[in-house]
């Protein structure tokens, strides 16, 4: 099958000892999945025979040394390192992380070069992968280093997507992150991803507030008041459908989220632990804002179930089939947009 006629999907393997390749395998049991997309595991057929093993597997593999020699009726294992690596499942150690990181660079560097269409990378542990060369809070930074474009951490299911004002930062770092540019920012980077990525022509996005009910006039801090709101307020001018700040608590609980396409939350924890509450094991996290696409499940490395043969795929199956729903809909939306019609 030619190549213009499936989306070339690549996958980083993550950490070997956790449940990444689990997922992987289970997800491609089901041969249906081939009429998808054509899957690239960066790793090696030796651990991911291992792994087989392990789990009993049976998900046929076809190995292969370079991109040219993808078959596009066969999961692809390009085998990017030759060596006997130690796989210890259930374990973070060095070298497992040494891999991980391995296989999201050179990855990510055939997504660059447009020698894969979208990634989708499964958990990495992120101590084990810190090193001279890897030196990231996560996915998402590294990401933004090596593409073009600002990135916007957003987690999403058909009815919730969720982005992050601040991402992997430290609480005590959240409060002064929160600046008018940076809001402006991150509202522009979801507005275009709502537009181009998910083919919606008017998105109405939320903005959550910093502090417990909205700072309640200043009793409980100024931000909300001095710099969330005035900002959205100067965004609204510009013809978007921005609105808030809302508190947290009340958004969720009252389900009001279910009234806006996008959501935008001041940090980690405020939009990660009501979206893992409603919608974890099927949630995907994808990357906005940078010049190709990149998903990940909702879930991390499961090093306490690695190996069980328990771990449930269907986040990481979401993840696919956003990524590919994502590269269809921007495809569409730039040859929309790149003759557009001159009104006299």
């Amino acid at each position: 099958m030619d190549k213009s006629d499936k989306i070339i999907v690549g996958i980083s393997i993550g950490d070997l000892n956790g449940i990444g390749l689990e997922v992987i395998l289970k997800t491609f049991q089901d041969k249906r999945m081939l009429d998808f997309c054509t899957p690239v595991i960066f790793g090696s057929t030796k651990v991911v025979t291992y792994h087989k093993k392990a789990l009993r597997a049976e998900t046929p593999v076809h190995g292969i040394t370079s991109i040219e020699q993808v078959n596009h009726n066969k999961v692809n294992v390009l085998n990017i390192w030759k060596e006997e690596v130690a796989v210890a499942l259930g374990e973070a150690t060095k070298e497992s992380g040494e891999y991980a990181a391995k296989s999201l660079e050179i990855a990510t560097t055939h997504l660059k070069e447009q020698k894969i269409d979208v990634l989708v990378t499964a958990p990495i542990n992120k101590e084990t992968i810190q090193s001279d060369t890897f030196n990231f809070p996560g996915h998402t930074e590294y990401l933004e280093d090596k593409l073009e474009g600002k990135s916007l951490m957003i987690l999403m299911t058909d009815a919730l997507r969720i982005g992050l004002i601040t991402g992997h930062i430290p609480i005590s770092k959240v409060a002064e992150s929160i600046t008018p540019g940076l809001i402006k920012e991150k509202v522009g980077t979801m507005y275009t991803s709502l537009v181009q990525d998910f083919g919606i022509n008017k998105p109405k996005i939320a903005v959550l507030s910093l502090n417990p009910h909205c700072g309640d006039k200043g009793v409980i801090g100024v931000e909300d008041d001095e710099i969330i709101k005035p900002t959205i307020d100067e965004i609204k001018e510009s013809g978007k459908l921005v609105f808030g700040p809302y508190a947290a608590d009340g958004f969720f609980g009252s389900e009001t989220y279910k009234q806006f396409d996008g959501v935008l939350a001041t940090y980690h924890d405020q939009g990660l632990a009501p979206f893992k509450a409603l919608s974890f094991g099927n949630g995907v996290n994808y990357t906005a804002g940078l010049s190709e696409i990149r998903t990940s499940p909702d879930h991390g490395t499961g090093f306490d179930i690695a190996g069980k043969n328990i771990a449930n795929p269907s986040s990481f199956k979401e993840a696919l089939f956003t990524a590919i729903e994502i590269y269809k809909t921007r495809k569409e939306y730039k040859e929309l947009t790149k003759s557009p019609l001159l009104v006299k």
